[in-house]
């Protein structure tokens, strides 16, 4: 079965405790501090790999986490890194954001590497915090948390050359002529519901082609196959626009064109700027010198497109039909595709967000508690040691530097009243 959409849940590591460890030796306050800081924790990291052809493996796992930096140690000693997590995706996978929706990476190149989550820093340990008035720093800094993201993967096939039209025209009888795929070829609708490909060697060149599956009228709208195999066509260079010119199937082969065209156009205009060929297949079932075949190639060069009879079958003309494929992406300057457009997800701002330093102050009417909350404020909170008047003073400070305290008075905040940060309760006196 061909996977090509998946929802897992990435989680990095988070950072290892600092530790609060003291020295044995004499006319050193408690023996002085040497705990050590905690280690990082580990990215979560994608990487292509050439040999993946689906996202198969991500329907049975789909949490990802990876492991968490090992806590500070005595005699300053360092806590080990965790260790990263590579997690290996086909190339062509997209790496989507659930939450905003934004691109965080296109995968394109084999080995091409991606973070998607980095690991939380590790804690300083007690040594750090020592000063000439704290001279035994009775707490450390708690590790950087984790970041969980529920990410979507989304594959598209990555090919030269890709094989449209109207189910059943003969496009997988033509890859199977023209490579060494060996699609499934049947006489009824939708034989193909994934999509295959296959490397056609001609002269001294090749390029990869791609059977896409069949498009219908309103795929664009999401009917049939809809979007699934849509996008697959983004990647390719050329298009090959297969056409039952014997009208076999009771349609009419203009319309047909017209039709899918009109298809490709409403899901993305940038396909159609392709270049794109246009071949009239099942040409054995007609008269090339009929009425209708003159009829409808006259149509489709009025349109600036190229049309080479063929019976994919039989393998006639298939060869011209993939010379002028092979000529076509020769004309294709490496440097001068047009990129992808998308919007990218910010790492940068999440990193560097203004916010985090920041405290929100609030007065909770139904508990009748002011509230304190904020990034950087939970990351000290954690690292208190609450029996240790030093390690308070240092959690006060900070919540007085940022200003806090005048938010709380200015919502109305007393002595005696009480302040709430996570679930621990302080009461508030004005030294």
């Amino acid at each position: 079965m061909f996977v090509d959409r998946a929802k897992i849940i990435i989680k990095s590591g988070k950072g290892g405790d600092g530790a609060v460890t003291f020295r044995r030796e004499p006319f050193v306050p408690e023996g002085g501090p040497d705990g050590g800081d905690g280690g990082k924790g580990g990215d979560v990291v994608f990487q292509a790999d050439r040999n993946l052809r689906t996202l198969m493996d991500f329907r049975y796992k789909r949490k990802y986490e990876a492991e968490n930096g090992q806590n500070g140690m005595k005699k300053n000693r360092f806590g080990k890194a965790g260790q990263d997590l590579i997690i290996k995706v086909p190339m062509g996978t997209v790496i989507i954001d659930e939450e905003t929706g934004l691109v965080m990476k296109d995968l394109v190149a084999d080995g091409e590497k991606f973070v998607a989550a980095k690991g939380g820093k590790g804690g300083k340990g007690n040594v750090n915090f020592k000063n000439s008035v704290r001279q035994a720093p009775n707490f450390a800094e708690a590790g950087g948390a984790s970041k969980e993201r529920n990410v979507i993967l989304e594959m598209k096939l990555i090919a030269d050359v890709g094989l449209v039209g109207f189910p059943n025209v003969g496009k997988s009888s033509l890859l199977a002529v023209a490579t060494s795929a060996q699609p499934k070829i049947a006489n009824y609708h939708f034989t193909t519901i994934d999509p295959n490909l296959g490397v056609v060697q001609i002269y001294d060149s090749s390029f990869v082609m791609a059977d896409i599956a069949g498009i219908i009228e309103g795929a664009s709208e999401g009917l049939g196959l809809g979007f699934r195999f849509l996008k697959h066509i983004e990647r390719t260079k050329v298009l090959i626009h297969v056409v039952d010119v014997s009208g076999s199937e009771g349609r009419n082969p203009k319309d047909d064109f017209d039709k899918i065209n009109k298809e490709l156009e409403a899901y993305s205009p940038r396909i159609l700027k392709k270049p794109q060929i246009v071949a009239a297949n099942k040409i054995d079932m007609i008269d090339e010198e009929s009425e209708e075949y003159k009829d409808f190639k006259e149509y489709v060069e009025s349109k600036g497109y190229k049309v080479f009879p063929i019976s994919a079958p039989l393998n006639m003309g298939v060869k011209e039909l993939l010379s002028a494929a092979l000529l076509e992406l020769q004309k294709i300057e490496t440097n001068s595709e047009e990129e992808e457009i998308y919007e990218f997800f910010d790492f940068e701002s999440e990193d560097k967000d203004p916010e985090y330093r920041n405290i929100e102050a609030r007065y909770d009417e139904e508990e009748q508690v002011y509230v304190l909350c904020g990034k950087q404020l939970s990351k000290i909170f954690r690292s208190t040691n609450f029996n240790d008047m030093g390690s308070l003073r240092y959690l006060y400070k900070y919540i007085e530097s940022k200003g806090a305290i005048d938010k709380l008075k200015e919502l109305g905040l007393e002595e005696g009243d009480i302040i709430r940060i996570h679930d621990y309760d302080m009461e508030y006196w004005d030294e």
